[in-house]
């Protein structure tokens, strides 16, 4: 590079090992943080091992054979850095945030959990233990239980239907030669990204990786299929709760489908904010519930828009009523001017404030790496955020409204107390 040339801010780079390597120099900053991120997750697990890629995430930072996990505790609290990791239905990902002077023990202790992990079988009891018991709390919480059966309605006998933590069953029958069975197909150069954000350069960062490789050279991401089963209508799941917990569920685009960006607006305008029509008309209006709010999820092959409340079991009928109500004037009108800005503000906003720091820099340049293979600029994002327009919106919730809806249920009632046609859900459901 010639003198007083500025390098780029943002640099990809597909280094000898095979390793994809994106970074961003943040000089502002005093800190680095580093992620390593491998492109499975629970939908790419057998459904004999569904938890693997959970159970892996959590065996990593047991240690490696030169490194206890304790002694990795010890390095980072020496520096005031940290470390955590992470499983989704796609990827799962590990990564450290300390200060730039200390960027070489991050990627000394991320590079021997990634490349030699002990994955001793005592660790995998201990843990085995630990996350049978995160399995019996997740059970324990209605609000994420009814999100967790709404998701295996709207994607039956698929991957996508299954909870990342896998079930008892599965986790208790998972041994030591599947974990590293599994390790040794997924944890592979081929099927990874590394992102840096914060104060460094990225020749140095590049080198010092491959220094540290020594991982199985090979890999790909792996083969998928997208969901072809057609949803199920509704799945009641009684428990003797004080409070009815619903969620509507309608599948929505994947995350490579030009209308992402207006779906995103109306997912907004229905229940993104405070200022949504769902918050304001059965919060604010009404107070038929204490939370009510909406989420759209994108995957590679599918997506899902779901609207998630807890109200009283005495007031079920009127909410999923206005919902649907709140559904279809959005088919049918769109959404309005004012609308419309306050949506693609709050995107606006939302895009520039997550990149407030080094670790939310270097989430957004792995996965937009990992899960796109580009990594957009905020300009460009900003860019497609503003170019939504009404007509977008209104085209974009035509398409949802044609679409089958899922109602799960977890609450003081049985299946047969509920009806499509009651519940103002006719013509949608199933």
């Amino acid at each position: 590079m010639s003198a007083g040339r500025a390098a780029p801010a943002i640099t990809t780079e597909t280094l000898p090992s095979g390793l994809r390597l994106v970074t961003e120099t943040m000089r502002e900053v005093r800190s680095v943080a580093v992620g390593f991120w491998v492109g499975s997750g629970s939908r790419d697990e057998p459904a004999e091992m569904a938890g693997a890629s959970h159970f892996l995430e959590h065996l990593l930072f047991k240690g490696t054979p030169t490194r206890s996990a304790s002694a990795i505790a010890e390095a980072l609290d020496e520096v005031g850095g940290d470390c955590n990791a992470y499983t989704t239905k796609e990827y799962t990902a590990f990564y450290v945030r300390l200060l730039a002077e200390d960027l070489s023990l991050g990627l000394d202790i991320l590079s021997e959990i990634m490349w030699d992990p002990a994955l001793r079988a005592v660790d995998l009891e201990a843990e085995r233990s630990v996350i049978l018991d995160e399995i019996l709390m997740h059970a324990d919480e209605p609000a994420d239980l009814v999100v967790e059966r709404c998701f295996g309605a709207l994607f039956p006998d698929h991957p996508l239907g299954r909870d990342a933590l896998g079930t008892a069953e599965s986790v208790g029958a998972i041994t030591d030669t599947d974990v590293r069975r599994f390790f040794g197909i997924h944890y592979r150069p081929g099927n990874m990204v590394v992102s840096v954000a914060g104060d460094c350069r990225h020749d140095d960062v590049a080198r010092a990786i491959e220094e540290r490789f020594a991982g199985t050279p090979g890999g790909a991401a792996p083969a998928r299929s997208a969901p072809v089963d057609p949803t199920e209508p509704l799945v009641v799941l009684r428990r003797p709760t004080e409070q009815a917990h619903l969620t509507l569920g309608i599948r929505c685009v994947s995350r490579f489908d030009d209308d992402r960006w207006a779906f995103s607006v109306l997912n907004h305008t229905l229940g993104g904010g405070m200022s949504s029509r769902l918050f304001q008309k059965v919060r604010e209006e009404r107070g038929l519930a204490y939370s009510i709010g909406s989420e759209r999820l994108a995957y590679q092959d599918a997506g899902s828009l779901c609207v998630v409340v807890g109200t009283a079991p005495g007031h079920v009928d009127e909410v999923l009523h206005i919902v649907a109500e709140e559904l279809e004037r959005l088919a049918s009108k769109g959404v309005t001017e004012r609308e419309l800005a306050v949506a693609k503000g709050y995107l606006r906003a939302e895009a520039l404030l997550a990149g407030e720091d080094s670790l939310a820099r270097m989430s957004r340049i792995g996965a937009g790496l990992l899960l796109h293979d580009e990594v957009k600029t905020i300009e460009q994002i900003l860019a497609l955020i503003d170019r939504v327009t009404l007509d977008d919106v209104h085209r974009v919730a035509g398409r949802l409204h044609e679409e089958p809806r899922t109602l799960a249920v977890v609450g003081p009632f049985d299946k047969d107390r509920f009806d499509g046609a009651a519940l103002g859900l006719a013509g949608h459901v199933a």
